[in-house]
């Protein structure tokens, strides 16, 4: 994808949740993968956290950082699949103010070149709440490595060319 080295790179601050019922931060693979990633992009981990799959809990958690100006977007991973306990798509649309629906349809094309068919069991998804970026993706460290690869690589790049989410930061909160 194209760079404009003629723009400045601009850090985007990034909260990072995972969702899990199982995963402390000792074991959380996936946490731990796209921190690395978000540090080695040369952007600043805003936060970091572990909630339990349950829609209030996950909903308190966004609300938290929706509301604290540190933080410019909130990735999540794990509680996308289609079990019972999948719970973080719901979580999202009960705070979102307007869903992006082309990063799931994206995520998954990209997954789809690695797992086939299995990724038609992903709901990754994503929404702008408030001028904060929420984007969730499945909890497996590939599919972190697929949505930060694939996607937030360019996407959280002002320099990408020829649009990005950051070039709309200052304008997602107009009415």
């Amino acid at each position: 994808m194209p760079i404009d080295e003629s723009i400045a790179f601009r850090p985007v601050r990034i909260a990072v949740l995972t969702v899990s019922d199982t995963r402390g931060l000792a074991d959380d693979r996936s946490g731990d993968t796209l921190v690395a990633r978000i540090a080695a992009a040369g952007h600043e981990l805003a936060d970091r956290a572990i909630v339990r799959d349950d829609t209030d809990t996950i909903v308190a958690r966004l609300h938290g950082w929706i509301d604290d100006p540190s933080v410019d977007c909130i990735i999540t991973t794990g509680g996308t699949g289609v079990t019972g306990r999948d719970v973080t798509p719901e979580a999202i649309e009960r705070v979102a103010d307007k869903m992006i629906p082309g990063f799931g349809e994206l995520f998954r094309w990209l997954s789809y070149e690695k797992i086939g068919t299995s990724t038609i069991q992903s709901r990754a998804c994503a929404c702008v709440t408030r001028g904060t970026y929420i984007f969730a993706l499945p909890g497996s460290t590939g599919a972190v490595k697929d949505g930060w690869d694939g996607i937030f690589a360019s996407q959280l790049d002002i320099r990408h060319r020829p649009c990005n989410f950051v070039e709309l930061m200052p304008r997602l909160m107009e009415r």
